[in-house]
C-alpha cells in the first residue's frame, strides 16, 4: 500500500508533525477545525488528516468531533483520564466575546495548554464598574493565582481600577492596554498591538499608492483609536502631508440616519481638501463607509481608496478591505506566557512590557487606483 510523501510507520515523520503543529495552529487561531477544509488547504487526503486528529486526541491536545476537531473541552470524557492536574489557575476578563477578542481568548486558551495552566475566562464590558465586577467573581470563586485583563481606562472610574489592580495581591498582566504614565502602576504587566506603528504603514502604503492626502476616520469610544490616531499623525508628519489640512473624523455612536449624514459631511471634506484616501477604524466602521461610498457613486478605489483597522470582517466588503490585522492570537499567547514566567520567577523576575506589531493585508480597496483623476470624480459623484 503507498503512502503520502513523508508519511512513516507510526506517524513520526518530519512531514506529519508538521502537518498536526499546523492542525494546532488552526485550531488555536479558530478554535475548530473540519477535516475536509483542512485536507484542502494541506493538500492531503482526508484519511491522512483523520489519523492526525486521532493522534493529537489520544495525546490529549484536542477532542474529536463529527467532521473535525475542537480544543479540548471539560465535557469531553475521552481525554479526562489523561488530564493532569494545573499548576497554577488564572482568570481572564476581556471587554467582548463577539469582536477582537475571540482570537485573544483562542491563543491564551491554546498557551494555557502548553503551560499546564487552567485558565477561566469572563466576558465584560467596555466599563470600568463592570471591569471590575467581573474580576472580583473571579478572585471570590475561582481561587485563581494571576489574573489577565484588558480594563477600561478611561476617565476617573478607569484610573481607579488601575490603580485597585496594581495593588492586589496577585499578578495582572493587561493585555491590549497600556497603564498611562500619570497612574503609578508600578506592578502592572502588559502585551499590546503597537497600534501607532499598524496606523503609520497604513499610511505609507497609500503615500506608495500615489496619495498625497489621507484622511483618517476614528470611533473616540475605542481604548485602540487613540493609537491609531496618534500612528497616523506621526506618518503623516514623516511623510510631511499637512496635518491642518488633513482630514480627521470621529465616528462615535452614530445610528444609521446620522452616520448617513455624517459620511456625507466626510465625503464632502475629502472633496474640498482633494483627499483621496483614508484609514479607518474599526473594520464595521470602513464596511460602512465603503458601503456608503458605493450607494454615492464614489468609486473605491477609483475614486476613494480605503483602509480599514483590525481585520475582522474586512475581507467581506465589496470590494474587499484592506486593513491592519493585529496579531490577536499571539497577544493572548504571550500574555500567558508571561503570567507563566511571573508565576514561576516571583518577584524576582523584572516587569515586562512587551509591544506586538501588527500587519498589513492588502486587498482591493487600496490599490491600482489612477491617481490623477481621483478629486474630480469625487466631485463628480457629489
Amino acid at each position: 500500500m503507498s503512502t503520502e510523501p513523508g508519511q512513516e510507520s507510526g506517524g513520526k515523520s518530519l512531514f506529519s508533525l508538521q502537518r498536526r503543529e499546523r492542525l494546532m495552529e488552526e485550531l488555536r487561531a479558530h478554535g475548530a477545525i473540519t477535516v475536509r477544509d483542512i485536507a484542502a488547504k494541506l493538500g492531503v487526503s482526508e484519511l491522512t488528516i483523520r489519523r492526525d486528529v486521532n493522534i493529537l486526541a489520544d495525546e490529549g491536545l484536542v477532542s474529536r468531533v463529527h467532521g473535525g476537531a475542537t480544543l479540548p473541552s471539560p465535557l469531553d470524557r475521552s481525554t479526562a483520564g489523561r488530564a493532569t492536574s494545573h499548576s497554577y489557575s488564572i482568570g481572564m476578563v476581556v471587554p467582548s466575546l463577539d469582536y477582537y477578542w475571540p482570537q485573544v481568548i483562542s491563543g491564551a486558551r491554546g498557551e494555557a495548554e502548553v503551560q499546564n495552566l487552567r485558565i477561566a475566562v469572563r466576558g465584560s464590558a467596555y466599563d470600568a464598574a463592570d471591569n471590575r465586577r467581573q474580576v472580583q467573581a473571579l478572585l471570590d470563586t475561582q481561587n485563581i493565582d494571576g489574573l489577565i485583563v484588558a480594563p477600561d481606562m478611561g476617565g476617573e472610574h478607569g484610573k481607579e481600577l488601575l490603580r485597585w489592580l496594581n495593588a492586589l495581591p496577585i499578578p495582572v498582566i493587561l493585555a491590549e492596554r497600556r497603564a498611562p504614565s500619570e497612574i503609578p502602576a508600578h506592578k502592572l504587566e502588559w502585551v499590546a498591538t503597537d497600534h501607532a506603528f499598524g496606523a503609520g504603514m497604513a499610511v505609507r502604503h497609500l503615500w506608495q499608492e500615489g496619495h498625497r492626502m489621507i484622511g483618517c476616520l476614528t470611533d473616540s469610544t475605542s481604548p485602540t483609536s487613540p493609537h491609531v490616531v496618534r500612528g497616523w499623525k506621526q506618518a503623516m508628519n514623516a511623510l510631511k502631508i499637512p496635518l491642518d489640512k488633513s482630514i480627521h473624523e470621529d465616528s462615535a455612536k452614530l445610528d444609521n440616519g446620522d452616520r448617513a449624514k455624517h459620511f456625507d459631511r466626510v465625503l464632502e471634506l475629502c472633496r474640498e481638501s482633494g483627499t483621496t484616501a483614508m484609514l479607518v477604524h474599526s473594520d464595521t466602521q470602513a464596511v460602512a463607509f465603503v458601503q456608503h461610498c458605493v450607494d454615492r457613486g464614489v468609486d473605491v478605489p477609483g475614486s476613494m481608496a480605503i483602509v480599514g483597522y483590525d481585520d475582522e470582517v474586512a475581507y467581506l466588503a465589496e470590494p474587499a478591505i484592506s486593513a491592519v490585522r493585529p496579531p490577536k492570537s499571539y497577544v493572548g499567547k504571550v500574555a500567558v506566557q508571561l503570567m507563566a514566567a511571573r508565576l514561576a520567577e516571583g518577584r524576582m523576575r523584572p516587569v515586562h512590557r512587551i509591544d506586538l506589531n501588527p500587519e498589513l493585508i492588502v486587498r482591493e480597496s487600496s490599490v491600482g487606483a489612477p491617481r490623477a483623476a481621483s478629486v474630480s470624480l469625487v466631485e463628480d459623484a457629489l
